[in-house]
């Protein structure tokens, strides 16, 4: 079966660090472009951060750049996500994706696979 399985997330206070990640079956990480992407209440879906196959290129939106780092783990088959220094604006829920191929980017309908999302909330 292939499938993204999430793990992670929770309630942090701002200027904490928090940890995601996805786990792959069913097909290889390797050779795949990797995103991680978040939904708030009442905004569409934004890419966060990009990998392409092969590790080549990664690419962050401007709001997290310097903050979060989007990684690849070959021998277990999972995709990370780590956040720091968070924010209340980065409260949203967070989904991984990926697909086959080497090129990134931050449209969602680019993604044939998806984890089930996890809620990230940044809060005093």
């Amino acid at each position: 079966q292939l499938q993204l399985v999430q793990s992670g997330g929770g309630l942090v206070q701002p200027g904490g660090s928090l940890r995601l990640s996805c786990a792959a079956s069913g097909f290889t990480l390797d050779y795949s472009a990797i995103g991680w992407f978040r939904q708030a209440p009442g905004k569409e879906r934004e890419g966060v951060a990009c990998n392409s196959g092969g590790g080549r290129n990664t690419y962050y939106t401007n709001s997290v750049k310097g903050r979060f780092t989007i990684s690849r783990d070959g021998a277990k088959n999972t995709m990370y996500l780590q956040m720091n220094n968070l924010k209340p604006e980065d409260t949203a829920i967070y989904y991984c994706a990926a697909v086959e191929g080497y090129v990134c980017n931050f449209n969602p309908q680019f993604y044939d696979f998806w984890g089930q999302g996890t809620q990230v909330t940044v809060s005093s």
